[in-house]
This record gives C-alpha cells, structure tokens and sequence, in this order.
C-alpha cells in the first residue's frame, strides 16, 4: 500500500526513535525530506544525517541528538496534512512555545525556518512545528 504521508512517517521515526534512546533512524530518501533535515540540522534537533545505500532502495540515516540523556525535540507535529493543507504569509506564520521552538515552513525559496522565512519576506505551507 502506498504511503500518503511521507513526512509525516519520518517525523514519526524521529520521534519512536528518541522515545527509545536510538542512536540514529533510518527513513526512506527524497528531496522533501532532506530539506527538512537540513533545517532541523541548522536549528539543532539533530546531530546531522547522511545517504544510506546499503539496501535496495536508497534511505536517509538521521543522528538524533540529546542533551543530559533527554532528547533534544520534546514535541515534533506535522501541520499541513494531505488531507487539510496549511499555508500561512509571511506576516502570519506561527509562533511555537513564544520563540523557543520553531516552525517548518516550505517556501518559494526552499524549505525553511519560519525564523529564515520571516527574514526572507516568504510564507508558504506550514509543513511542522517542533520544540
């Protein structure tokens, strides 16, 4: 069956993965979800993450990152959905925890932080949040 939330899986990943003090995670590899990853390397929730082609199909390796034995993302939620989309102007985008966490934006300009978005004058689909 096809899978109708990519990103959605990979943050699900994450997050099983940190609940169980994994090292790294494997995920299935696209363009959309290196994107992410870039953001969320920049941000610092995670260590970093390479290309895996060990198997048949190529996978993403992400390092998960933790702090004092805690994770370094306490909370990581998908926002636009493929069943109800989410877009928001730059002026709009929203704040996660009055600053301290961060929105995932994917903009005109590439998938961003809604920080580098609002710097950039962009708005976009809203594609996570995460503290």
């Amino acid at each position: 069956m096809a899978m109708t939330d990519p990103l959605g899986d990979m943050l699900t990943r994450i997050r099983n993965g940190q609940r169980a003090k994994k090292d790294s995670v494997l995920s299935p590899a696209s363009k959309l979800r290196a994107n992410v990853l870039e953001v969320l390397q920049r941000e610092g929730y995670i260590r970093g993450f390479s290309d895996d082609t060990s198997g048949k199909h190529p996978q993403l390796r992400i390092e998960l990152k933790y702090f004092e034995g805690e994770p370094a993302i306490k909370h990581v939620a998908r926002v636009s959905k493929p069943g109800r989309r989410v877009y928001s102007g730059s002026k709009e985008l929203p704040v996660v925890r009055n600053g301290l966490g961060i929105t995932i934006v994917s903009t005109p300009r590439g998938v961003l932080s809604d920080a580098e978005a609002r710097s950039q004058n962009v708005g976009g689909e809203v594609l996570a949040e995460v503290f």
